[in-house]
């Protein structure tokens, strides 16, 4: 099969790669093995959280750049952020579009009860007045017994607000998975029932506080009707990996990608790049039993890194699995890691480089594959953990692979 386009790899760098060349008009193939890390961590878009709440994230970006241009985003600009994130935000109905505060990071409550800083967050997260810490005093927070990865007595004891645990056997049984809590919201005899327990314990209480699990595909419509039931606003809290409001934004670009007419395949492995001098010709995808072969005339590689797969780590080695391109690292394992488990650990910044064009060069600068695009979290010279910067990076890098594919 033959197509203008391959995208390697279904998390979001890949999406947002794959729905910009559908919309320049390409036949375009998304192929990967998962979703990617975009059902662990992507609850909110991160652009950069070092940047406090009292700059411009924009503003913050251009000075980012000029003190580390070889970061992703300085292959990019602001403006081209911007543009990305519109992008992007096309994706979503107009009930379920990401929000921001005044171009701004907001803080928002983890599910450890401290406060993490992003830049655009789902409407389902935002009627506790984000940003402002001190509304979260005012909030009732609520876990249910059996969901794993959310603690209401921790969040409430860290944020200094009242919180509780529901536990009634014909809900729940002795362990729910996130997902299957989330199918249970969907049901409207479900929300009574939750709405009725919770009008038991609500105070003087502003905000009701909910772990993110009110619904996949209907979540603004399971949140206006709890509201509407209790007579209280609610917010959505971040559980730990896996992630609903992850899988909520795979969902919605699945199905954009399907209808513009994109061809998806998931589940299946890409084995094998087929190089013929400088030009790949065809991938092979395993199906067991069976391998396939798909050809385009361009290609764009968003694996990932050691998460995804597009990086794995041996001894004193670290390697790209599918191109074999170089991997940009400090050569002794001794030097990959801080010394503290929580320190800025220097194989995080591991990756491809890639010239402006997004296309991987050697140490030399010279093009590797003249028809492949590089983006996303593979790319080196950024550490996305500490700088809280993982789907600002996905985005606009996602975003510039697909425009720089095509004008070359």
């Amino acid at each position: 099969m033959k197509f203008d386009l391959i995208v390697i790899g279904i998390g979001l760098s890949g999406l947002m790669a794959a729905k910009t060349a559908v919309e320049m008009g390409k036949k375009v193939l998304i192929i990967g093995k998962g979703m990617g890390t975009i059902c662990l961590f992507s609850n909110t878009i991160d652009l950069l959280g070092s940047i406090p709440p009292s700059v411009n994230v924009l503003d913050g970006i251009c000075q980012w750049i000029k003190e580390y241009p070889r970061h992703p985003y300085g292959k990019v600009d602001s403006e081209i952020i911007k543009e990305s994130l519109r992008a992007f935000n096309s994706v979503f109905p107009s009930n379920y579009t990401f929000r921001n505060e005044d171009d701004r990071n907001c803080l928002i409550p983890t599910p450890l009860g401290t406060f993490k800083p992003t830049y655009l967050i789902p409407p389902t997260m935002v009627s506790w007045n984000g940003g402002k810490e001190e509304s979260l005093i005012k909030s009732l927070i609520i876990g249910f017994r059996g969901l794993k990865d959310f603690y209401a007595d921790l969040i409430s004891r860290r944020i200094g607000c009242n919180g509780i645990t529901l536990s009634y056997p014909e809900l729940i049984s002795n362990e729910v998975t996130q997902t299957q809590m989330a199918r249970l919201f969907e049901k409207r005899d479900f929300r009574e029932i939750v709405a009725k327990e919770i009008k038991k314990y609500l105070k003087k209480e502003r905000y009701i506080g909910l772990p993110a699990v009110l619904g996949i595909d209907f979540s603004s419509d399971v949140k206006k009707d709890l509201e509407r039931l209790i007579e209280v606003k609610i917010f959505e809290i971040p559980t730990l990996p896996p992630s609903i409001l992850g899988l909520r934004i795979f969902n919605y670009f699945k199905q954009w990608l399907i209808e513009k007419g994109a061809t998806l395949i998931s589940g299946y492995k890409v084995t094998n790049s087929i190089l013929k001098g400088k030009i790949c010709e065809g991938i092979e995808v395993y199906n067991p039993p069976n391998k396939s072969l798909y050809m385009a005339d361009r290609y764009i590689l968003a694996t990932g890194r050691f998460i995804g797969g597009g990086l794995q780590a041996q001894s004193n080695f670290i390697s790209e699995s599918l191109f074999n391109l170089p991997v940009s690292f400090t050569r002794f394992q001794k030097d990959w890691f801080d010394s503290s488990f929580f320190g800025r650990h220097p194989i995080h910044r591991a990756g491809i480089t890639v010239n402006s064009n997004f296309q991987p060069i050697s140490e030399k600068g010279e093009i590797i594959v003249e028809n492949l695009w590089v983006c996303g979290t593979i790319l080196s010279e950024h550490n996305y953990f500490d700088e809280k910067s993982k789907e600002g990076i996905e985005i606009s890098t996602g975003y510039m692979a697909a425009k720089k594919a095509f004008e070359v």
